[in-house]
């Protein structure tokens, strides 16, 4: 009998996992976007929930839900415009140090730079200029409509102030190799002579330096959160908030740390000795969960809900306050519905579908105006020191100029806009 030789089935090679996904993109940290965007949400949230608004006789009237008892305390979590400034630090050391491996340092950074964070700004001007004309020339009430467009410029302060942390970010990169941790140390020093001066017998407007030291200090803690050299981050946030609580019960200083309707001091603006230390206790909390963080966001749900967000996050900022005058002008001008009492079964019932009639519209300008967060494509830029100085100059003036006078109608709003054109254009170079 003929033997039946049949060739060995061949061996299945062994299954593999496709390799997962990294935490984050080359080049950047997982918990300093988390940080982030974390950030901008609460932001959204505290704004779309703390305003308490009534209309009557042409005019709305608006007061603060934290405001009443001891809500608060709730800033000392939901101020979390330090942990912003914390991790904008991080973000711009880690830019500028792979601009410099790849040889695009300095002024090129510099306007790479402007460009994204002035170019998401010009959809705003464009609908913003206009509609205050349009909805006054429809027969809308005029104080609702100049509240509301002063008001839509009032949020780009952050970008103004951004933008000066980020021209300044390589020379502070290289006090920062040199002196380390003694750099903050110095900001916050100032911090506490110019409201020692303040409280005492300065005068009140030199507490406006503290704009500079104190959003400088903490975002220069994040070049030292980039180079792995914040240690101890329970003794940080233990010396924060320890140092906070005796400021503000034996200080001059108020207990929330946003500015309340009537308050004869603010913690915000200008920002406070107070308001930093929250910062240091809110950086050194951070800091102590930071596995946790990363762990959670790598989960495969919220690592999707982590990269579809991000890229939203600038849209989301600048024009989640239109959303909420869009809800205010139908429900509490149109229908006559004034805001319950806070923190009344009324208010606590009603806040779910506030904030469910805030995203219904914040949607579809997400979905139209999230294409501008990124700007066009452009040359590297090959100009000089001083022409994007110059260029950086103009856009912090146009960001002032909308922060103190919103979009209301006058030539305000105008120039403030035609300052952020000329930037942009001064931070593009010819082809050769």
């Amino acid at each position: 009998m003929a033997a039946v030789l049949t060739r060995p089935a061949p061996a299945r090679p062994p299954l593999v996992p496709p390799p997962a996904p990294p935490l984050a993109p080359p080049g950047r940290d997982l918990f300093v976007d988390v940080l982030r965007l974390f950030g901008i949400a609460l932001v959204v949230l505290q704004h779309w929930s703390m305003p308490v608004l009534s209309f009557a006789g042409g005019e709305i009237t608006t007061g603060n839900a934290l405001a009443s008892g001891n809500a608060w305390a709730v800033t000392w979590i939901s101020q979390v415009m330090p942990l912003v400034f914390f991790a904008g630090g991080a973000a711009n050391a880690i830019s500028h140090r792979g601009a410099v491996r790849r040889g695009h340092a300095g002024p090129a950074w510099l306007a790479m730079r402007l460009r994204r964070l002035v170019w998401p700004v010009l959809p705003l001007a464009a609908v913003w200029l206009p509609l205050p004309h349009l909805l006054l020339a429809l027969g809308l009430p005029e104080q609702p409509v100049v509240t509301a467009s002063r008001l839509a410029g009032q949020l780009l302060w952050f970008l103004a102030i951004y933008l000066v942390a980020v021209a300044v970010t390589p020379l502070m990169l290289r006090l920062d190799a040199a002196y380390g941790l003694r750099v903050p140390a110095v900001l916050a020093a100032g911090a506490v002579a110019v409201d020692a001066a303040r409280f005492t017998s300065g005068p009140e407007a030199i507490g406006f330096a503290n704009i500079a030291l104190v959003w400088l200090a903490v975002h220069q803690l994040g070049f030292l959160y980039a180079d792995g050299r914040l240690r101890r981050p329970w003794t940080m946030a233990a010396a924060g908030y320890g140092l906070a609580v005796p400021l503000v019960a034996f200080g001059p200083y108020p207990g929330s740390m946003i500015g309340m309707p009537g308050a004869a001091v603010s913690n915000m603006a200008p920002p406070t000795v107070a308001l930093l230390a929250v910062g240091l206790g809110q950086i050194g909390l951070a800091l102590a969960l930071r596995r946790q963080i990363t762990g959670l966001a790598a989960r495969p749900g919220a690592a999707r809900i982590l990269g579809w967000a991000g890229p939203r996050m600038m849209t989301v900022y600048l024009w989640h306050m239109s959303a909420l005058f869009a809800v205010t002008a139908i429900v509490v001008v149109g229908l006559g519905l004034s805001t319950p009492e806070p923190g009344s079964p009324a208010w606590l019932s009603g806040w779910p579908g506030w904030l469910a009639a805030l995203a219904l519209v914040m949607w579809p300008l997400l979905r139209g105006l999230a294409r501008f967060e990124e700007p066009p494509a452009a040359a590297p830029y090959r100009g000089g020191t001083a022409r994007i100085a110059v260029a950086a100059a103009l856009a912090g003036a146009g960001l002032l100029t909308l922060t103190l006078s919103g979009f209301a109608p006058g030539p305000a709003p105008v120039l403030g806009t035609a300052a952020l054109l000329a930037s942009l254009l001064l931070t593009h170079s010819r082809r050769p």
